[in-house]
This record gives structure tokens, sequence and C-alpha cells, in this order.
């Protein structure tokens, strides 16, 4: 993910309104001072158990559709706690997740829209985080990749008939410190077992019930351009669904190490989101775009 220290301002974007709501209208909060009452399924599961049986859950629900279309509005204030109007923006998408490839193009005004660009949005990238869709259990990578890097695609296939269960005893890349019921929730505190600018989790909320993700405060990384200045960053990204898919609706980003330039504080919203049967070949690869500037998608 990439802070730009110099962008233009963006403002609105028209796209229909239902995708945006019912995509990541998040839950209300849990509140701690609640009076817990009764039972969970879940709340007397072993740790490690019940982290795998999170993860699974929200595995199941992968391999991400085909094809994603969000907005993107990202906004950070200056150093002096300000709005920075002048390095927020806010950016349309089609992505294709196969190889997670994407046209994006900025939004300068309700009616304005900037050029055609190629990107391929993730997080602990030297871009910007996305898309809603991600696999928040993945690792980070070990370098920094450029845009031009392809990466694995996610399997497809049919789910194999169930003859058995194995309940794993520890984790490879991660330990639970800490389990607590907090109202209709349970709030799982992790910390990694190995190579922690990887695995990234640092605490995990579920809904009690169906262990869907509610929220999850995560690491990633701030990047600065054109030096090799790099920052740890904590992000606390609150989730949503949409068409049965678990996905990103806000992102609060906090950067640390000592950082204390503009930017130190940056939050992201995705909105409109919608998951298309098919998109045109051409929107994924950028030596086409000149040929179909007549056809640029709104």
């Amino acid at each position: 993910m990439l802070w730009l220290l110099v962008f233009a301002p963006l403002l609105a974007i028209v796209t229909p309104a239902v995708a945006s709501t019912a995509a990541c209208v998040a839950p209300s909060p849990a509140a701690s001072a609640t009076p817990y009452k009764g039972p969970g399924p879940h709340d007397n599961d072993d740790p490690t158990k019940l982290f795998v049986e999170v993860r699974n859950t929200f595995r199941s629900h992968r391999p991400p559709p085909a094809y994603e279309v969000y907005t993107l509005d990202r906004k950070q204030l200056t150093d002096q706690g300000f709005p920075d109007y002048a390095n927020s923006y806010k950016v349309k998408y089609w992505v294709r997740n196969l190889d997670r490839a994407a046209l994006t193009r900025k939004i300068y005004r309700s009616i304005n829209r900037g050029e055609m660009t190629f990107d391929r949005p993730a997080f602990n990238e030297e871009r910007d985080p996305g898309p809603p869709t991600a696999d928040l259990f993945e690792p980070a990578p070990v370098h920094s990749h450029p845009v031009t890097f392809v990466p694995t695609p996610e399997p497809v296939q049919t789910a194999l008939p169930i003859i058995g269960s194995v309940v794993a005893k520890g984790l490879f890349d991660y330990r639970v410190t800490a389990v607590a019921k907090e109202g209709d929730e349970l709030h799982l505190s992790v910390l990694p077992t190995r190579d922690p600018d990887r695995n990234r989790l640092r605490e995990i909320y579920v809904d009690r019930t169906t262990l869907e993700l509610r929220k999850i405060v995560a690491t990633d990384k701030l990047f600065i351009l054109g030096t090799s200045d790099v920052y740890g960053v904590t992000f606390t990204i609150t989730m949503g669904s949409f068409q049965t898919y678990p996905v990103v609706c806000d992102i609060h980003g906090v950067v640390g190490d000592g950082y204390s330039g503009d930017g130190s504080t940056i939050d992201y919203t995705f909105r409109d989101i919608s998951f298309p049967s098919t998109l045109p070949a051409w929107y994924f690869d950028n030596k086409q775009y000149a040929q179909h500037e007549s056809e640029e998608p709104m």
C-alpha cells in the first residue's frame, strides 16, 4: 500500500445507492458493558480450534467472484490534524480477481473522470489496499511487488466429500493469547508465532453465533514514494457482506515507527460494490486503453 505525498483532490461519484447500502452497512458495535446473555455455540471452544473455525468460515466464501467493481474513497489528515484535501481522492475500480488486474479511473467531480490507468490493488504493497473481497488471512508478501507482477490465482474446485475431521492443537502462524465475549461478538487477540511482518493479524472480532468477521486489527506498511523509507501501519478494518461474500467496508489507518508527516492518519471507504458476471477483456490490458477511449467505463 502506498501513501503518495501529492495527489489531486477528488470529490464525488454517482453510482447505484442500493449496492453501496447492501454491501457496507456494518453491524452495530458490541457494547462490552452489556450483560452477557446465554451461551453461544462457540463460547467455550478451545482458542486454537476457535481461530481455525473463524478462518475456515471466512474462507468458505472463497474464491471471490470473478469480477468486482467498487469505489475507493481515500481521506487523510495533515501533520497538523486538518483534512488534507490535496492528498485525498476517490477512485473507481474494475477488478478481475483471477490475476487481480484492475482498470481504474480517478473521480474529480461527479461527472468528470480521470484517464484510464492499470493497477493491482493489494494490502501490504506500494499501492492502495483492496479489493473489498481480499483474503485478510493471507500472509503479506515477503517483498513488495511491482504492478506488473501476476499473483497465483486462487484455486477453484468442488468441495471434496467429508469422511472425517481432524482438529489441530497448534497453529503454524499464530497463537491466540485471549478470547473475550463482548456482547454478541467474540474478540480474539492473536500474535504471530513467526514472521510478524507477514502474519499481520492482531485482533479479530466475529459474530458469536456464525463466526463471520465483523472487525480486524492488522498491520500494514506505508511506503514513501521516491525513498526507501517504510513505516509500520495499524489498520482497523470494519467488515460487511454483499451477496454472501464478506467485504471490507472501512479502514482506519494510523502510522507508527515515529512517522510524523502528512497522512499519519488515513481512512479508506469501499462503496458501490458490485459483482458483474463479466467485463471486457481489454479493461485488464493497459496496452489496449488507447484503442478504447470512446468506450471508457463511467
